[in-house]
């Protein structure tokens, strides 16, 4: 068990030198293909990312003491004992920690109080290996949640952790438009023509492609998009915040829940703006011109 708690400890920073060397061989090579619509890097752009996956280290660490204690509470109360010296319980793992993971993704872009901290990975209207680092400030403080059930099942809590870390550094590297379609690996694995649809703010990529590691789960679920050569990936968000203030990308969806929960008349109006998806208001779904959703619309009036 030592070993595995210093996996569960220092998983992070010894990733550190993979991140480094990846990020510098992308932006060479992103140099050269800009020529081919690739947009690379943006100095501001990735030292905001970059300073955002800073601060949610130090959340981590604010927040490992009362999660390390829950998820030890869970487990003194699990269902089986399923011990981490035995190699088929890592096989099992993966398939839980990523089917957990989809949902807390697709949760998170789901509902507007799990939106209000996620939306900060979508911000940037690049995407590049930084972007990957441009990580939520307040997930610390409650994503742990929807992985209490693998302790409660009888995973240890620090080998939740190491896959927990595991299918982080694997999201990193995809995170790039240096690398193309990976044929039949596209079938089965997130890659990173999968991943680039999910940071698409076109109408057509909205709200697909939550996948952690396998893409499996969007082909069961139904949020699955392949990503199209005929409509280039639009990133960020469907509005834009065009300014690179650390205070605004972190806070911005924050003070307009805020804002629209305090205007708003009668609960139901206000638990909506809480609840709801980001796209609900209570005048109709606020989407995009171009998602498909007004085609619907048309096509059921003009029936």
């Amino acid at each position: 068990m030592e070993t595995l708690d210093w996996w569960a400890k220092n998983i992070f920073y010894i990733a550190m030198p993979y991140f480094l060397v990846l990020m510098a061989w992308e932006w060479f090579a992103l140099r050269r293909a800009k020529s081919k619509g690739k947009r690379g890097y943006e100095i501001k752009d990735s030292s905001v990312s970059i300073s955002l996956g800073l601060i949610k280290l130090g959340m981590r660490a604010l927040c490992a003491g009362y999660t390390g204690w829950l998820f030890a509470f869970v487990y003194e109360h699990r269902l089986f004992t399923l011990s981490p010296l035995v190699w088929w319980t890592w096989v099992l793992l993966f398939f839980a920690d990523d089917f957990t993971y989809y949902w807390y993704h697709r949760s998170a872009h789901r509902c507007r109080l799990f939106w209000m901290e996620h939306v900060n990975h979508h911000s940037s209207e690049h995407y590049n290996l930084s972007t990957a680092l441009r990580q939520s400030t307040l997930g610390p403080a409650y994503t742990f949640v929807f992985y209490l059930p693998l302790a409660f099942v009888g995973f240890h809590p620090l080998a939740i952790a190491v896959q927990f870390g595991i299918s982080l550094i694997y999201q990193y590297w995809i995170h790039t438009e240096a690398i193309d379609r990976l044929g039949f690996l596209e079938k089965f694995m997130n890659t990173p023509s999968h991943h680039r649809v999910h940071h698409g703010s076109n109408g057509i990529y909205i709200d697909k492609n939550y996948a952690g590691i396998l893409i499996i789960w969007d082909k069961l679920f139904g949020t699955f998009q392949e990503e199209r050569r005929d409509v280039p990936v639009k990133y960020g968000l469907v509005h834009d915040l065009k300014t690179f203030s650390l205070p605004t990308v972190i806070f911005h969806e924050t003070a307009f829940m805020l804002r629209q929960v305090w205007n708003a008349k009668g609960w139901r109006n206000k638990l909506g703006w809480i609840f709801g998806p980001p796209e609900w208001s209570p005048d109709g779904p606020q989407y995009p011109p171009d998602h498909p959703y007004w085609q619907t619309q048309a096509a059921t009036k003009a029936s």
